[in-house]
């Protein structure tokens, strides 16, 4: 896919090749996300703070491209970060919502009912205010089967 990409994109032609990686934990949630992603109606992410400060890791950088897959790694679309947020759980936006959801229907409650049982299953105890890391992005690249 990256292959083909920079081919019709020839400005990123030295770019370094991204990560892939499937959003979720699960085969049906990550293929469900992969199409909501292809088909342009999912246009954010959520992660916990608290993950990066464990892993030691970066927060998602502006202009940060990444190859989404299926479950089973598949490349199905490359997105562009755009925008990155660090804000408390309980002062996310229905804006905001409906771009992760993927929906504009009661996007808020949704979000924060999908995101509260996720987020509560990798730690002890969640809060209201505990941080999330909100990363809008942009689909540049996907590739029909």
């Amino acid at each position: 896919m990256w292959n083909n990409f920079t081919k019709s994109n020839p400005e990123f032609i030295k770019d370094e090749l991204p990560e892939a990686e499937f959003f979720h934990d699960n085969e049906k949630d990550a293929n469900r996300l992969a199409a909501l992603i292809i088909n342009g109606k999912k246009k954010a992410s959520s992660g916990l703070y608290i993950w990066y400060k464990e892993a030691n890791a970066d927060l998602p950088k502006i202009g940060k491209k990444l190859i989404v897959t299926d479950f089973n790694g598949k490349a199905r679309a490359i997105i562009e970060t755009k925008k990155v947020d660090t804000i408390p759980f309980n002062q996310v936006s229905k804006e905001y919502a409906a771009l992760d959801m993927g929906t504009e229907i009661e996007p808020l409650e949704k979000w924060k009912k999908a995101h509260w049982d996720f987020f509560a299953s990798t730690m002890e105890k969640p809060t209201e205010e505990m941080l999330v890391v909100c990363e809008r992005f942009e689909t540049i690249w996907t590739e029909k089967d």
